[in-house]
């Protein structure tokens, strides 16, 4: 089997939902994600640039397009349940590296191996590139619970997503973006009318 095996598998991210087994009014999937994610970290990466810092593009698209691809062995895992503690989420991110060396071996032809396991490695590091990719995946949760909350979904998971995301972004070491996105972004999306009071989470969130 050659390269035949990995572009067909890339439909399968289509088909695979985002916080599967809840009531939501709008259904987001992987594929779609990837690509969100991809133009997030396109606009952050040049407020960084902007501000002197110097990105190596080439991995931020690589690590930003990839990024969740190991989803089509285990499909999309809830946010909550996945950061319910530091045990379980190694043990996933173990699991979905295993599944995606053996696929490489498997499918993949040998001459180009070695270039998709440098592409298809864990993104989420302390360069630049895997911070603003982290920062990147968590604005898609963000907007996405976001989304859900301005339509009046009640769910709680979709306020707990909306939390972990705001914190998370709050907390990334990318003083530039961090910086745009608390003042500038946020301030519309708390000034957006919403059914679910979202300036009132978004204020508990930045006064915790």
């Amino acid at each position: 089997m050659g390269i035949h095996k990995f572009f067909t598998s890339l439909n399968d991210l289509e088909r695979i939902i985002r916080a599967p087994g809840r009531f939501k009014f709008e259904e987001h999937n992987v594929a779609a994600h990837s690509w969100k994610v991809s133009q997030y970290a396109l606009f952050f990466a040049t407020i960084e640039e902007r501000a002197g810092e110097t990105i190596d593009w080439k991995s931020l698209y690589e690590k930003t397009i990839n990024h969740d691809f190991a989803e089509v062995f285990i499909g999309d895992i809830k946010t909550p349940v996945k950061h319910s503690s530091p045990e379980l989420k190694e043990m996933i991110a173990k699991v979905e590296e295993g599944m995606m060396e053996k696929f490489i071996i498997r499918e993949i032809p040998e001459e180009f191996q070695e270039v998709f396991f440098d592409r298809m490695k864990e993104g989420k590091d302390a360069t630049i590139e895997g911070r603003l990719l982290e920062m990147a995946d968590k604005l898609d949760q963000f907007y996405e619970s976001f989304a859900e909350l301005k339509r009046g979904n009640a769910d709680k998971e979709f306020v707990a997503m909306y939390r972990i995301a705001l914190k998370k972004l709050l907390a990334i070491p990318l003083k530039a973006s961090v910086t745009y996105f608390r003042e500038v972004m946020l301030d519309d999306v708390i000034n957006e009318d919403t059914i679910i009071d979202i300036k009132e989470i978004t204020r508990a969130v930045l006064e915790d």
